[in-house]
């Protein structure tokens, strides 16, 4: 099964971003999603950006993770 999860774009260098959830930080490849800025909300698969999200559907996604999370 794969999973994505959404994070919050918080610095863009050239092709790349620095995404944030919950204070931890990674890199994300942004070559398969167009028009990304600081701030945006994307999905991260394997270290890639797959799809743009607007702020209420990056939180929603989350919630249904954590509610997840908490049943196991």
């Amino acid at each position: 099964m794969c999973l994505a999860i959404p994070m919050k774009v918080i610095e863009i260098k050239n092709s790349e971003a620095v995404v944030e959830l919950g204070g931890v930080e990674r890199e994300a490849n942004l070559q398969l999603v167009e028009d990304v800025r600081v701030g945006d909300y994307i999905l991260i698969h394997a270290g890639f950006a797959i799809q743009k999200l607007d702020r209420e559907e990056a939180e929603k996604t989350l919630s249904y993770l954590r509610q997840m999370a908490e049943m196991v």
